[in-house]
């Protein structure tokens, strides 16, 4: 029989707790390897077993994020409207986890760690996140609703808006009481806006 392992998935998810808590509320500095093994009750030498490093932590708090927001969009039902569901996708799932979950967003858009380095699990779960997206735009391509614009440039372009208003709202910079009629509004203008496209791109007539 093989060794049993000290330190399991729980204590692995206990760890990335305390991590993301100790950012929320005192910024990334707080998160060492031995405040975050205290706030646990466990010994340093657990985060090292579980993740190599500080940097190993935080890489995975980094790709956390996108496992949450992969698992938030396939909470969203599709629905017999891909417009909707593109909308419901960008503010019940990416809105949600970003205002749900600050100090992992703060660490893969804000960078709040500069010289973090995100290697290959983290491009593989946030590549999973994006292909939630760019499915949508396929799906929207087939309804014809996406003019002469590429998927790909469109699921581009959804992203860009709605980490745009992210970053804005967890800055504090929305004056709106109410936020998510301005992010439903902004992502519906957004992709009617694709359909236009071929007409925009039409050459000059002379």
């Amino acid at each position: 029989m093989g060794r049993p392992r000290l330190h399991d998935e729980t204590t692995r998810l206990l760890l990335l707790d305390a991590a993301e808590r100790l950012i929320d509320e005192e910024g990334p500095d707080a998160a060492s390897v031995r405040r975050v093994a205290e706030e646990v009750g466990t010994s340093t030498r657990s985060v090292y077993s579980v993740f190599g490093s500080k940097a190993g932590l935080l890489e995975a708090l980094a790709a956390r994020l996108f496992d949450l927001l992969v698992a938030a969009i396939d909470g969203c039902p599709p629905t017999d409207d891909p417009l909707n569901d593109v909308v419901e996708a960008s503010v019940s799932a990416f809105r949600r986890t970003a205002l749900d979950h600050p100090a992992l967003y703060s660490l893969v858009f804000l960078r709040v760690v500069p010289e973090l380095h995100l290697g290959e699990r983290f491009n593989q779960t946030a590549n999973r996140a994006f292909a939630r997206l760019e499915e949508m735009m396929e799906r929207l391509q087939r309804e014809g609703l996406l003019g002469t614009v590429t998927t790909r440039n469109a699921a581009m372009a959804v992203h860009a808006l709605t980490e745009g208003l992210a970053t804005i709202e967890l800055r504090g910079a929305l004056r709106e009481t109410n936020p998510e009629p301005l992010w439903r509004s902004s992502v519906t203008s957004l992709v009617i806006g694709f359909s236009h496209s071929s007409k925009e791109n039409r050459p000059p007539t002379t």
